[in-house]
């Protein structure tokens, strides 16, 4: 990189050197993402701990909500810090939304939630698919012939290693940051960005039991419903599960507890009814209801209790949960379930026939 200050008919060069520490670079990095030229980033943690040792030195978000990987130098050779990115890389692959909220609590320090971090830095709600993709961007002032040629290698095989190389350059008190990228893979177009396809009938159900006893797991295992209410955030997107749809529970935090087949549409509390012993009956005045308070804002359109009618086909108690790593999981009481790792493990440990594995590869 060439810098010249241009002095009536003479050019003085801008000396290039390097930047006092490559910490400085990565607050740089930090306050302002969009140094790097990519599509706008939301960086969701600085130094993360991974499983396998190590620390990530910036953690983002993009607007279709995948994680990038940002790694600087530091004192390593090139290859040295490619294969960093690279492990990195094969951990955060297999991190779901609950693993990337609490990275950002701990990173957080204005007590935003994430949800709302994504719609003000993006403009819209954050995507229900999580960690897609992912993306690893080596941060470095120069680079060998023979690295460039490693990271061209594994850019042709779908491995989404970028490099960016930056230049510190100063004039006087004027200081500059230059910024040129060795790959982009965005660019090229070699990194989907498009949607899993859906197979058509599997939702994820987020159960979210609480202090307040607005719900709670046993009575929807008794009674067959899951629900979501105390806000039109967290009801509305019951109404895309139609009856005949298949429904796999998580409650989160603990894991997945049940799967069965939607056979009622969303409905008030007040308006669903169980069979019992006594007839049939409010779910409110049904015998051994555990939620004292599932009839907090009867009535309230917007923050009413709402409910979905199940057909168990299995409902674990709480405590038998199933959680593994890279099993999916959302904040949204209910999206369309289109990872298909998660379906298949899903349906082996509940026993599970395999159903629409043409429609989602």
């Amino acid at each position: 990189m060439g810098l010249w200050r241009l002095n009536g008919a003479e050019a003085v060069p801008v000396p290039t050197s390097s930047l006092a520490t490559e910490q400085r670079l990565e607050e740089l990095l930090e306050g302002d993402p969009d140094v790097l030229g990519l599509d706008l980033l939301l960086i969701v943690g600085r130094q993360v701990p991974t499983d396998f040792g190590g620390f990530i030195d910036l953690l983002a978000l993009d607007p279709q909500g995948n994680l990038v990987v940002i790694e600087l130098k530091r004192n390593r050779t090139p290859r040295e810090v490619v294969a960093q990115a690279l492990d990195y890389g094969s951990w955060i692959v297999g991190l779901g939304f609950d693993e990337v909220l609490e990275i950002w609590a701990s990173y957080d320090r204005t007590g935003t939630d994430l949800d709302a971090a994504f719609e003000t830095r993006f403009g819209e709600a954050m995507p229900d698919d999580l960690n897609f993709d992912h993306r690893l961007v080596v941060v470095a002032a120069e680079l060998d012939a023979s690295t460039e040629r490693i990271v061209d290698y594994l850019g042709g095989y779908g491995v989404p290693v970028d490099v960016v190389l930056f230049s510190y350059l100063q004039d006087g008190d004027a200081e500059y940051l230059a910024r040129s990228w060795v790959t982009d893979r965005e660019a090229e177009g070699a990194v989907s960005r498009k949607k899993r396809p859906w197979n058509g009938r599997d939702f994820y159900v987020s159960f979210g039991v609480n202090e307040n006893d607005e719900r709670r797991w046993e009575d929807a295992r008794r009674y067959g419903f899951v629900s979501a209410g105390g806000g039109v955030w967290y009801s509305r997107t019951l109404n895309a599960v139609k009856p005949g749809h298949r429904v796999f529970v998580y409650i989160p935090g603990e894991g997945y507890v049940g799967v069965g087949e939607v056979t009622e549409p969303v409905q008030p509390v007040s308006d669903f009814l169980v069979d019992t012993d006594g007839g049939i009956v409010s779910i409110l005045e049904a015998p051994n209801l555990l939620a004292e308070h599932m009839d907090h804002d009867v009535g309230d359109p917007e923050k009413d209790e709402y409910l979905v009618r199940v057909q168990w086909i299995e409902a674990l108690p709480r405590e038998e949960a199933f959680k593994e790593p890279g099993l999916f999981a959302n904040q949204n009481s209910a999206v369309k379930l289109r990872h298909t790792q998660t379906i298949r493990r899903l349906e082996q440990h509940f026993g599970l026939e395999p159903v629409g594995r043409d429609a989602a590869p």
